[in-house]
């Protein structure tokens, strides 16, 4: 497990793809009792671990997330989420070219949570939440392209959802994007950035990691598009 950021307040890691941020129905080990478990044991803690869920991540999805060390640290962070004042960029690769490259998406999205699904909605629905994020295409190679996305909201599936509304849904999307994607493609949707002002020592604090070396995004390290 990466560690990209620590202190006694905060611990942010780098969420391997495939892994559940919390326990899910799967059984599979999650990302929270992982980063609880090494906590405990690199400073020998007795008893239990106090660990802060702050946000979530996607199954599918990799990168940064952070997780709260103290209650109050928590409480905090997650006035931050509520204010909107934590940054998120992701970087993705998405089937085709957005139109336009560059914008603001504005929808209404409803979770069917029997079938884990997410459907854009009229906003007169009685479940509809708003989610707004910013993109901007950044490079296209052989029908892929690849785009930064700033997220304002934080609903559920909510880039894979905008983005296959758009018309460009993300590489190896089965469940938003299956008549573009094989199955076993795996999603290419990173948690680049968070940056946000720290809930004790009030500074700026900036979280970044880069996504795999590896298919499709070594398209566009070697386009020069993403830097090694």
């Amino acid at each position: 497990m990466k560690i990209l950021y620590e202190d006694n307040h905060l611990i942010a890691v780098e969420k391997p793809v495939n892994i559940p941020v919390q326990e899910d129905a799967s059984g599979d080990k999650d990302l929270f009792t992982m980063v609880k478990e090494d906590i405990k044991e690199r400073y020998q803690k007795p008893g239990n671990v106090y660990l802060g869920l702050i946000h979530r991540l996607d199954r599918p999805v990799g990168g940064v997330i952070v997780f709260a060390k103290t209650s109050k640290a928590a409480s905090r962070m997650s006035d931050l989420i509520r204010r909107q004042d934590l940054e998120k960029h992701y970087t993705a690769v998405v089937r085709g070219v957005p139109e336009p490259p560059q914008g603001r998406k504005t929808d209404y999205l409803y979770k069917d949570r029997q079938k884990n699904q997410v459907y854009a909605v009229d906003k007169s629905h009685e479940e509809a939440k708003k989610a707004v994020l910013d993109y901007r295409l950044a490079g296209t190679s052989g029908g892929l392209s690849l785009v930064q996305i700033q997220l304002e909201t934080g609903r559920s599936h909510q880039i894979r959802v905008q983005m296959a509304e758009l018309g460009v849904p993300l590489y190896g999307d089965q469940k938003y994007g299956s008549r573009v994607n094989k199955p076993g493609e795996q999603i290419a949707l990173w948690s680049t950035e968070m940056g946000f002002t720290h809930p004790v020592k009030k500074e700026w604090v900036s979280i970044t990691s880069r996504p795999p070396d590896e298919d499709p995004w070594n398209i566009f390290y070697d386009a020069g598009m993403l830097h090694r």
